[in-house]
């Protein structure tokens, strides 16, 4: 089994910053990509960033140079700083991970259960 915990949501003003993380743990063999998705109310999820294993990076266009994203591999964790948040930033954000449980196995798409960002004054 393998649980992808996220942590780092909350309500900031417009203009502040905020950093999610997200765990992953379980039986895991190899992680590929990790990385970040969004979904506003009525909209569909979409991309925010992801990070592969050696360290390469994709940004949504309309977010880079204000989000980074960023890995920890020995701790199977992902981040992503939040800077210069704007009220259209608010959504459930999702943790996604590529995953292979074992050597002979497949990857697989797993999800975290959502953290809600909230940008408001």
């Amino acid at each position: 089994q393998v649980q992808l915990v996220e942590s780092g949501g909350g309500l900031v003003q417009p203009g502040g910053s905020l950093r999610l993380s997200c765990a992953a743990s379980g039986s895991i063999f190899s992680i590929n990509s990790m990385g970040w998705y969004r979904q506003a109310p009525g909209t569909q999820r979409e991309l925010v960033a992801s990070v592969r294993s050696g360290g390469s990076t994709s940004y949504a266009d309309s977010l880079k140079g204000r989000f980074t994203i960023s890995r920890d591999n020995t701790k199977n964790t992902v981040y992503l700083q939040m800077n210069s948040l704007k009220p259209e930033d608010t959504a459930v954000y999702y943790c996604n991970a590529r995953i292979r449980r074992s050597w002979y196995g497949s990857e697989s798409d797993y999800w975290g259960q959502g953290t809600q960002v909230t940008v408001s004054s």
